[in-house]
C-alpha cells in the first residue's frame, strides 16, 4: 500500500462496491489443523473446512456457452477484507490466501474459482476480481 493514497484508495473502492451492491461471500478454505492420533497422522481423518465471510461484494453475471459450466459469476471482492482476514488465517497475501481456497458460496450454492485478478490503482490493489463456476 502507498500510504495515505493507498488507504484512500481503499476506502473509496469499499464505498463504491457497498453502493454498487453490497452482498456477502464465504471462501471455503481447508482446516490445518490435523487430529493427533494415527488416524489423523495417516490422512484418515478430514479435518474440516473453515470459512471466511468476506462483505462488500458485487456480483455479476457472466454468459455461459452450450458446453462448460451451467452457471458462471463474477465477484469483485474489497482488498481490504481480503487483507483484513490474512493475520488470523496466518497468511501473508491475498495470492496466498486464493491459492489456498478451495471454493466460494454465494447465496447457499458452492462455487469453484476460476480465475483471480487483482485490480489496482496508483500503485494499490483495491480489488480482487474473481471468476467463479457452478
Amino acid at each position: 500500500m502507498s500510504g495515505i493514497c493507498g488507504a484512500g484508495m481503499r476506502r473509496a473502492a469499499d464505498a463504491l462496491l457497498r453502493a454498487l451492491g453490497g452482498e456477502t461471500v464465504t471462501l471455503v478454505l481447508p482446516v490445518t489443523a490435523m487430529a493427533s492420533d494415527a488416524g489423523g497422522q495417516l490422512g484418515l481423518v478430514d479435518p474440516g473446512v473453515q470459512d471466511v465471510v468476506i462483505s462488500p461484494a458485487v456480483a455479476r453475471e457472466l454468459a455461459t456457452g452450450n458446453v462448460g459450466p451451467r452457471r458462471r459469476l463474477e465477484f469483485t471482492l474489497p482488498a481490504s477484507a481480503i487483507a483484513n482476514a490474512l493475520p488470523a488465517l496466518g497468511m501473508l497475501s491475498g495470492e496466498d490466501l486464493f491459492s489456498a481456497v478451495i471454493g466460494l458460496t454465494y447465496r447457499g450454492k458452492l462455487f469453484h474459482i476460476e480465475r483471480v485478478l487483482p485490480e489496482s490503482y496508483s500503485g494499490t490493489i483495491c480489488f480482487y476480481v474473481l471468476t467463479v463456476v457452478e
